[in-house]
């Protein structure tokens, strides 16, 4: 594997860093940082971002910093980091307004922490970038084309965050996600619900 790019390797750690910290205060510093629902007396502006570089547990970090390895640092070599930061954005954003609206809907007064929002996004990304590239998957062990993994989990995401089958997880931070880094392919090539790009301007999907 190739180093990873300037800004993924700043993400991961920034990441590292303030689940550290977070665990050597005792779990304190989520309090502000992770994302409540609008309703509660602990909500803040600044967690719709914040949120994403907060976890909950080191096994939940290290699967999210390994789907940011395996993923998005070959999108920002492609990209550039501006584009990277813009796509990175795109899905932190969008997973924390599917999650504050769906607070609402159902009435859910826990907060949400983690950068799954983003990395689902990133997922997509890769999927549609190298649609036909083999992953072998950890669980179970088999190998898979990204444009069917990236299937399998937005179906996985919508059913289970529907039917409620696997609780305490996020999915619909996570289809929110996909819905924001799908959203930002499509403004990059000009195509609905975006006007067409000028010329000259670059759009590959």
């Amino acid at each position: 594997m190739p180093p990873l790019p300037p800004i993924t390797q700043a993400i991961i750690l920034l990441n590292v860093a303030l689940y550290c910290i977070d665990f050597s205060m005792g779990g304190a510093l989520a309090q502000w940082m992770a994302l409540w629902p609008l309703g509660s007396q602990f909500f803040l502006p600044w967690q719709i971002v914040t949120y994403a570089f907060m976890h909950g547990s080191a096994t939940h970090l290290l699967l999210n910093m390994l789907g940011l390895w395996m993923f998005s640092g070959e999108l920002e070599r492609l990209w550039g980091p501006r584009r990277y930061l813009q796509f990175y954005a795109a899905g932190v954003l969008a997973g924390a307004a599917f999650q504050l609206i769906m607070s609402m809907v159902f009435g859910w007064g826990n907060p949400m922490v983690g950068a799954s929002g983003a990395l689902v996004g990133f997922l997509l990304a890769y999927g549609m970038t190298f649609p036909d590239r083999t992953i072998v998957l950890l669980i179970p062990p088999m190998p898979i084309k990204a444009k069917y993994l990236v299937l399998v989990f937005g179906a996985f995401e919508l059913f289970t965050g529907v039917t409620g089958t696997v609780s305490g997880v996020a999915h619909f931070a996570h289809l929110g996600g996909l819905v924001g880094g799908w959203l930002m392919l499509r403004y990059w090539a000009g195509k609905p619900p975006f006007p067409p790009r000028t010329r000259g301007s670059r759009g590959r999907f």
